[in-house]
């Protein structure tokens, strides 16, 4: 990248204030209420890219709050989803584990949540044919279910996150492009995972890329994951500006601006 983009990086990457277009929208699945935020394009642009944001399975939180400004900054509508909805957000990992596992395996109820969040970013000004959905761990699941079910966007982007499916379900062609950036020394993806998956996207004939980052294990682009690789997630600020050039690279490609 040229100094210029590096020199922008830092700047709204590593800022450490959110910002305040930040919205709450209350919205709904059903009697459950549903919180998520969002948050208009920095400057105006024809074409109205827009950008679904799913977190981490602790919910919405600084990260993701920190992301979606950046990437407003950049010229997207943003809109973070609320998977969980009021009274089921997780206090602890425990918890998190459960809910997250929940929505994994009812995948079709994730697909509507995802579903649901990606109607309040289009009524928040987002062109309904111009939009990516991007991920990072329980949330980079569900990008990937964005794609396997056939929602309307152009493309998904998932960030250390868990590839799997039931084997027994059927592949179908993929038509959204795909991105992955995985850490290479992720402990909670095995070889076997990595293996299907990769299998998964050849069968089902998509557009997918998936870039390794060295030194890296889950949560790899969060700075509150510490710094212990040896936890299994920590964060890692190369892996994290490399992986940030690749999602722009990524949304230059796919989405009119």
């Amino acid at each position: 990248m040229k100094n210029s983009a590096l020199l922008l990086f830092a700047t709204i990457l590593f800022s450490n204030t959110i910002n305040a277009q930040l919205k709450t929208v209350k919205y709904t699945d059903g009697a459950q209420v549903l919180n998520g935020l969002s948050i208009k394009a920095a400057k105006k642009s024809s074409h109205n890219p827009g950008i679904l944001l799913l977190p981490a399975w602790l919910g919405i939180d600084n990260a993701s709050k920190q992301i979606a400004e950046n990437l407003s900054k950049l010229g997207y509508h943003v809109f973070i989803a609320d998977i969980y909805g009021e009274g089921n957000y997780p206090k602890n990992t425990a918890e998190a584990g459960k809910q997250a596992g929940y929505f994994k395996t009812n995948f079709a109820e994730y697909q509507k949540r995802i579903n649901l969040a990606l109607q309040e970013l289009i009524k928040s000004g987002a062109n309904a044919d111009n939009i990516v959905a991007i991920g990072y761990c329980f949330g980079g699941t569900g990008v990937l279910e964005a794609a396997r079910g056939h929602l309307n966007v152009k493309g998904v982007a998932s960030f250390h996150g868990g590839l799997g499916k039931d084997a027994a379900r059927t592949v179908e062609p993929i038509t959204a492009k795909v991105l992955v950036c995985h850490g290479a020394d992720d402990p909670f993806v095995s070889k076997e995972e990595i293996t299907a998956f990769q299998q998964e996207m050849r069968d089902s004939k998509a557009d997918w890329q998936m870039i390794y980052y060295a030194n890296s294990v889950h949560s790899f682009t969060n700075p509150e994951a510490g710094n212990d690789n040896s936890k299994g997630a920590a964060y890692n600020e190369k892996a994290a500006k490399r992986s940030f050039e690749h999602l722009q690279l990524f949304l230059n490609e796919v989405l009119k601006k």
